[in-house]
Parts: structure tokens; sequence; C-alpha cells
């Protein structure tokens, strides 16, 4: 399996039509589907649905086209790093995290980074922890910014200043914004929106659904971006389960944040796959982040 069939691949599960595909890739129709049979002889499974007005994924398709995003970002990502002038620093850095005020630092490392080094370039990924520690697992990731979990003794980590809170973001005119923390009590009435987290391969629930305990029945919706929440929360929908410093609050703003007693402050971690070699970039990165700690 050569990365020019996954790149092949690719262009037809992105266009849905073999015709569109080969001009994108500026080979004809003939060629390409002779690549793409070819690929599911040598693979011993059927990848596409072929049908009059363009082509699906099976689900062994849908499961390659995974697989073979992750090996051509990679692919493409070690051709730029060997690629780059020796004479200077300059690259990408990917760094991966949730939305944290703790990724104010990556934001700080990166300022002072660029200007002596502006052909350094920061590529961002939001997710959840456990999709930040796969990619950098893979090393699709340089950094994942993780929070209030130990890590894993396959990375290395380097401990943050910084802390992160649960809390409960309301309208102003909301009974629980004059209140300096809410309880269990104060939200066991309430209809709670709360972030889309997967269980654990070895729990049956998420670590959300644990911390609300009994009130998981609350739940009347979930999100993956605190600011559409948010919009849910101003229309009177519910009050949503977040950490503090994402969306604004206070003077001028509809929404007041309130600690819960749910959680104490967790630790923030960098961490980054133990005995990978790192490009110039990356390492520049990782000194420029502990300076900027070190600062704080």
């Amino acid at each position: 399996m050569e990365l020019r069939h996954l790149r092949y691949f690719l262009a037809v599960a992105r266009e849905g039509n073999v015709t569109r595909a080969a001009a994108s890739l500026h080979v004809t129709q003939p060629t390409l589907s002779r690549q793409l049979a070819d690929l599911e002889q040598e693979l011993g499974r059927e990848l596409l649905v072929r049908e009059s007005r363009g082509v699906t994924l099976t689900d062994d398709g849908m499961l390659l086209r995974k697989r073979a995003e992750e090996i051509v970002a990679l692919a493409d990502r070690t051709e730029r790093e060997m690629m780059a002038d020796d004479s200077q620093v300059e690259g990408d850095v990917w760094v991966g995290g949730g939305e944290t005020r703790t990724m104010e630092l990556v934001a700080r490392t990166m300022v002072a980074i660029a200007h002596d080094h502006p052909g350094v370039r920061l590529r961002l990924h939001s997710g959840n922890a456990d999709d930040v520690i796969e990619r950098v697992d893979k090393g699709l990731l340089d950094y994942g910014v993780i929070i209030g979990r130990n890590p894993e003794s396959r990375f290395d980590s380097f401990e943050l200043p910084t802390r992160e809170r649960w809390g409960i973001l309301v309208r102003n005119d909301d009974p629980l914004a004059e209140k300096s923390v809410v309880s269990m009590d104060d939200l066991a009435s309430r209809r709670l929106i709360v972030s889309a987290q997967p269980a654990d391969a070895n729990q049956s629930m998420s670590e959300i659904e644990q911390l609300l305990g009994n009130l998981s029945g609350n739940v009347v919706s979930t999100y993956t971006l605190l600011y559409n929440a948010s919009l849910l929360v101003e229309q009177g929908f519910g009050i949503a389960l977040c950490l503090d410093g994402i969306v604004a609050t206070g003077a001028g703003t509809p929404f007041t944040f309130v600690p819960t007693e749910l959680q104490p402050a967790m630790q923030t971690y960098l961490i980054w796959k133990r005995f990978q070699p790192q490009s110039r970039a990356a390492s520049l990165f990782l000194r420029e982040l502990k300076q900027a700690c070190a600062n704080l």
C-alpha cells in the first residue's frame, strides 16, 4: 500500500465522485479507477460502493479514511520538517487541548517565539483529553494540554502553573448568579447542559457523568464548543456546566460564572510522547513555554 494510493483514495472519499477526484488529482478516470481497484484487491476489502451518481464509503472504507488521513498528515508533516532550512528555526508546532484559559500560555509562548523566529507556525487542535492523548501518542501532535489527570507513563510531562475549575454558566438574572458557590442541592431541579465526553474504555460512565452522580438525569443537552452552549443558556434552555474563563462573563455580558463544590481546582499538564524526536521548532516551543511559566 503506497502513500500515493492513500492520497487517491482520500480524494475520492472527499469528492464522492471518481470523475471529480480524477480532475483534482490531474489523472485520468480510468487510471484512478484502476488504482482504487488495486487498493481494494491488496487489502481484500471493498472500500467503495459504486453508484450511478457517485460513490459512498463502506464501513471498511470509513475506517481506512480515518487511518489514511492520519498517515498522510504525518507524512506531509515529516516532509516539511526534513525540508526546513537548517540555518534557522522554522516549521510547524502542533499543540492540542480543550477550551481552557491554560491555552493563554500557548499564546504567550508563540508571541515570544514570533519575534525572533517568524517562520515558526502554530497548529492548534481542539479536542477532549482522550482525543488529544491519542493524537500525541500517534505523533500527530507535538504537545497536548491535559487537565485534571496524571499523564500516562508513555508520555513525558511538564506541570503547568495553572489550575482550572468547574462551575456553571448562568444568565445574570438567574437566582444562582447571586451565589458565591453552588452545591449539588442547588442543581437538583435545574436543566443541565454539559460537555460531551465519551466514557473511558474501562468505565461505563464519562467523567462528567461521574461528577454529576444522581444529577445525570437532569442533562438536557451536551456540547463540544461552549460558545454554542452559551446561546442555549442565554435563551433560557438550561445552565451550562463548564470551566471558568472560556466565555466572557460579568459587566457588559449576559452571563455569570459561579464555581461549584463538585470538584476542586484541577492541575494542568503539558504532555509529549516519550523518546520521540522533536523538530527544532517543537523543541524551541517547549523551552519558551517553560520560560513563560517561570516568569508568571
